[in-house]
């Protein structure tokens, strides 16, 4: 009897796409640490974003493009529950995303894992000699030497560099020497790279101010010339990698699972599907990202360029066969984020998106971002080996159709359920469906 009733209780509980916006709010207040006051935030948008506070954000302000944010259900990270915000104006992620990390929970959900918040800050020093442009540097025995002065003063320099940074800390200096492989034919020079620890920060500020401050002072011991100071945002010394396993049986079995691996092999053998694989997968991660108010595009370019790491742009994820024959997938990428400093500081969305996802290091934001990439991934694979990718994502892309199509209140739903019913996503059938509704009522048959 217990069960039964049990059972009843399970039926009748709404899932969190079926609530309206006060529902979902009262939810998080009650499973996350947001309050009363952080909710209303999300009801009042204008007045969270009067012209004064845009124009301390960005210069030359005129308003806001408002981006929706929504709520990624489902999700089990190493052990933990998480109810994770995304921002993404395009249909269909959050939920993708969600049915996924419901998926690979069956199996214990995301082990994600990520490095400490190791940054790179460049130095490029070259030795023009600016009364006769010659270059020195052209002899490997005058490289030598401007690299040994650099490293016997190396303590001095990260003194230098830590002297303006409480928490943001250089713990070593290495130096790399190149040669211009442009058609410019600039000759050599010596990079100065300065191995920072950035903790709960990005750190691109700060890495910045001390390039700056070590460039002054690496002029004045070389007698060189400093070009470039500035951060390399191809964090590769601080990477999150993601694995998972999603049941044979809800992946369409043997065939299912088959089918998914040839859709990894393209996408690991083409560059023209790995790039719109890709995409897919930072859809997921981006939608966090933005939530956040992380550095998207240096997210975007630290990945795409680790995808090409091996001379090829390839998948960042791996697909394969579990032993049991259960898929597994893999992820491993380059990702900079933060969660004190910046926009985390006074974007009144972003503060309260933390404060949902109640974490207390970067690195654990970064399991989170690496998690929902992953399950993007999977999802978005999953729908282009089996049914396509146009049926699930224009049955959320309907709405949007219904809305321009000039549907209004209950007629959304109705609208768009009929294009869907009808595999007719378009303006034209959603206007003539109003006009039906217009002139019969609800039912349009």
């Amino acid at each position: 009897m217990d069960k039964v009733n049990k059972k009843e209780n399970n039926k009748n509980i709404k899932k969190f796409y079926e609530l309206d916006l006060q529902e979902r709010l009262q939810f998080l207040k009650k499973e996350t640490h947001i309050t009363e006051q952080d909710s209303e935030i999300f009801q009042d948008f204008p007045k969270n974003f009067v012209f004064n506070k845009i124009n301390n954000m960005i210069e030359n302000a005129i308003g806001f493009i408002p981006i929706p944010l929504g709520i990624a259900t489902n999700f089990v990270i190493n052990g933990r529950k998480y109810l994770i915000p995304m921002a993404i104006e395009e249909p269909s992620v959050i939920a993708a995303a969600s049915k996924a990390a419901k998926i690979a929970s069956i199996k214990g959900g995301f082990l994600a894992e990520a490095d400490n918040s190791i940054m790179i800050g460049q130095i490029q020093l070259v030795s023009r000699d600016k009364r006769n442009n010659k270059d020195k540097f052209y002899f490997k025995k005058e490289r030598d030497k401007i690299k040994k002065i650099i490293l016997n003063n190396k303590e001095k320099l990260l003194e230098i560099s830590n002297s303006k940074s409480r928490s943001v800390h250089a713990i070593d200096l290495q130096l790399r020497e190149i040669s211009d492989e442009s058609s410019n034919k600039m000759g050599y020079m010596i990079i100065i790279e300065l191995i920072i620890d950035t903790r709960d920060a990005m750190g691109a500020n700060v890495i910045n101010t001390m390039c700056e401050l070590v460039g002054s002072e690496l002029e004045k011991l070389t007698k060189c010339t400093v070009i470039l100071k500035i951060l390399s945002n191809y964090s590769t010394k601080r990477m999150a990698r993601c694995k998972a396993i999603f049941p044979k049986e809800l992946v369409g079995g043997l065939d299912g699972v088959n089918r998914i691996l040839y859709a990894y092999a393209f996408a690991y053998s083409d560059i023209y599907r790995a790039v719109t694989h890709n995409k897919g997968l930072m859809n997921g991660i981006d939608g966090v990202a933005m939530a956040t108010g992380q550095d998207v595009r240096a997210i975007e370019a630290a990945a795409h360029a680790y995808a090409s790491k091996d001379g090829k742009y390839r998948s960042l994820t791996k697909w394969y066969r579990s032993k049991e024959g259960d898929l597994v997938g893999e992820i491993e990428i380059p990702l900079a984020i933060g969660i004190v400093g910046g926009i985390s500081s006074v974007h009144p969305y972003v503060k309260v998106s933390l404060k949902i996802l109640n974490i207390k290091k970067a690195k654990e934001l970064a399991l989170i971002m690496i998690a929902v990439g992953l399950a993007q991934n999977f999802a978005a694979i999953r729908a282009l080996a089996d049914e396509g990718i146009q049926r699930g994502h224009m049955r959320l892309h309907a709405r949007n159709i219904a809305i321009t199509a000039g549907a209004t209140d209950e007629q959304i739903n109705i609208v768009a359920n009929r294009l869907v019913q009808e595999n007719n996503v378009t303006v034209n059938k959603a206007e003539e469906i109003i006009k039906l509704i217009n002139k019969n009522g609800t039912n349009t048959k």
